[in-house]
């Protein structure tokens, strides 16, 4: 969330699919594809009202809003968007969107995903999500503590909350 409260959304050039795929971890609505170019992403971004985040310099200085990143490495990455932008993470957002779509998950009842998912998974989770779109069932598995380990070390070297 911006300081503002309004959630902030983004559009990724083809250089930063792994960038779109955390901000959705963190529940940021963030459009990409590996087949966008450069006037498609303008577009949206105008559009949808969307910040372009690009490693292209020529793209950033062309949208209306825009960051530019240099950084490689993925935490580098998501404190470059954060503090750049001035936004926090809404704890209650992390992990409401498809990572493959961006389209938000909704509850699904435990007995709808019998035999959609590895019987292991199913006999030891009670609670499972859907994504409407491509209908990707998730779950708080190994995965989900993972990630989760990894926003709090990002967290801890922005030596803020997000």
């Amino acid at each position: 969330m911006s300081k503002s409260g309004v959630q902030i959304k983004f559009v990724c050039d083809v250089m930063l699919g792994t960038l779109a795929k955390w901000l959705r971890i963190l529940g940021f609505d963030t459009k990409y594809s590996k087949d966008f170019e450069d006037e498609e992403i303008l577009k949206i971004a105008e559009e949808e009202n969307r910040v372009v985040l690009t490693r292209d310099k020529l793209l950033a200085n062309k949208a209306k809003k825009a960051v530019y990143i240099n950084e490689r490495s993925l935490d580098e990455q998501i404190k470059k968007v954060l503090n750049e932008l001035k936004i926090n993470v809404d704890e209650g957002k992390i992990l409401t969107r498809c990572i493959l779509c961006n389209v938000k998950v909704e509850k699904i009842e435990k007995e709808k995903v019998k035999g959609k998912v590895p019987s292991h998974v199913f006999e030891n989770h009670d609670e499972f999500w859907i994504c409407p779109n491509c209908q990707r069932i998730y779950w708080a598995g190994t995965h989900w503590q993972n990630m989760e380990e990894k926003i709090k070390e990002i967290s801890n070297n922005m030596n803020r909350r997000i």
